[in-house]
């Protein structure tokens, strides 16, 4: 088969640019006088003490300590939202600290908002550079005009979330493991100095969101199966060589060593407890959400850092002690990892369900159908499988939610979906 042309289709960048109306058009036009959730204050809450010079850490605009509970994050998204409010006039005005004040200005969100659609617009073009690489121009259109419009990929920018950050980070590293000329498995190896790019790159992912050390356990895996060892080690190196300044940084700060965010011990404790159902987090599990209050109260007067090894152990303790109970729960993960029935989407309206599950489910079966003829013709993208495989694994180590699906699984899907545009044959081989 020849192999698929680097330059895209026009059709493309018009999928793009519907793609940034869309995304503009539910950000500014229809989700807004929404309150923000507790994950948008808090990121939006970090960014602001780094604006105000107060440093990484949860503080009121006069610097004083934020009450209540507020675990570590990855770095990189609060920083990058502070270098975003840097440049917007007037950030702050009219900001508070109170559970119903907005963290900065309303200028602030949007202009957040508008930055974050235009990330989402790229991604639209990144799906179609890999979809193409893998299976020809006619699958770049394919894949474009369905990233354009796929209704998670358009709402979560409008969300002060790491996600759509992610997202292109993450496509980049997929697009970096995916030539054009060997986008089958195995992935081809690159160079030394592609390798320790892509590791640094992967690195800053993992500062993004913890969520990529699944990525590069994978990909150095699949390598050193493949006997390119000596490739897989460096990726891991490189990596790891990125990450280690901000690890450093947290051990000094914490007196214990937290590689990345102290938020890893709640989640791996909330998706592996007696009281787990397999899907979502603690807004989506009263019981254990009034479990973890009693949890604090048993460790009071400690860090979030300190909480950290307490969640683990007490995790652990129970997984050691009733291990037919853990496998049936990581059997239930599984389950709410590729059909979205579980409690936490059970938390939105019904137009929110059916606008996130419907588009899922129908591109999930027209995924299952173009992986198979990209398998046929020797094209099943290697990058692509970690990417949707990482968030899989992750899913079944902690527990699937659906924000964890969408800047992963959902473009993986897409592309496998696009893999339909090759032919049901691979095209007879011209006699010598």
């Amino acid at each position: 088969m020849a192999t698929p042309s680097r330059r895209l289709p026009r059709m493309v960048w018009l999928a793009v640019a519907v793609g940034l109306a869309l995304r503009l058009g539910f950000a500014l036009g229809y989700w807004v006088g929404q309150p923000l959730t507790h994950d948008e204050r808090e990121y939006l809450f970090l960014a602001r003490s780094l604006t105000l010079g107060h440093g990484f850490t949860y503080t009121g605009l006069d610097g004083s300590p934020l009450p209540g509970e507020h675990f570590g994050r990855a770095p990189v998204y609060p920083a990058a939202l502070a270098a975003l409010m840097a440049a917007v006039p007037g950030a702050l005005e009219g900001a508070g600290d109170g559970p119903t004040d907005l963290p900065v200005a309303p200028r602030t969100v949007r202009a957040i908002r508008i930055v974050q659609a235009g990330l989402g617009a790229l991604a639209v073009w990144q799906l179609a550079a890999i979809a193409g690489a893998v299976a020809g121009p006619a699958a770049a259109v394919a894949a474009a005009c369905v990233a354009a419009v796929h209704p998670p990929l358009v709402w979560i920018p409008a969300f002060v979330f790491s996600e759509t950050l992610f997202l292109v980070i993450a496509l980049a590293a997929v697009r970096w493991m995916t030539p054009a000329a060997a986008p089958a498995m195995p992935p081809p190896v690159p160079s030394a100095a592609a390798i320790v790019g892509l590791g640094a790159w992967i690195g800053l992912g993992i500062l993004v969101r913890p969520a990529m050390l699944f990525v590069l356990a994978l990909a150095a895996a699949w390598w050193w199966w493949r006997r390119a060892r000596v490739p897989a080690v460096l990726l891991v190196c490189a990596a790891l060589a990125a990450v280690a300044p901000w690890s450093v940084r947290n051990t000094l700060a914490y007196g214990r060593f937290v590689a990345v965010a102290s938020e890893g011990g709640i989640t791996f404790w909330t998706g592996n407890h007696p009281l787990a159902v397999g899907d979502g987090d603690l807004a989506a599990n009263a019981a254990m959400k009034h479990t973890n209050v009693a949890f604090r109260e048993r460790h009071a007067g400690l860090t979030p850092e300190a909480l950290e090894p307490h969640y683990y152990a007490e995790a652990l303790q129970w997984m050691r002690a009733n291990p037919g109970d853990w496998l049936a729960l990581v059997a239930r993960k599984a389950w709410y990892t590729v059909v979205p029935t579980g409690p936490s989407y059970r938390l939105h309206s019904a137009r929110y369900r059916w606008g996130s599950i419907a588009p899922y489910l129908l591109l999930l079966a027209l995924a299952v159908v173009g992986a198979a003829r990209l398998a046929t013709h020797g094209r099943l993208p290697a990058a692509v499988m970690i990417l949707a495989g990482s968030t899989v694994l992750m899913s079944l180590v902690f527990f699937p939610q659906e924000r964890f699906r969408i800047p992963t699984v959902d473009p993986a899907l897409i592309v496998l979906a696009a893999g339909l545009a090759i032919p049901r044959r691979p095209a007879p081989t011209a006699p010598r």
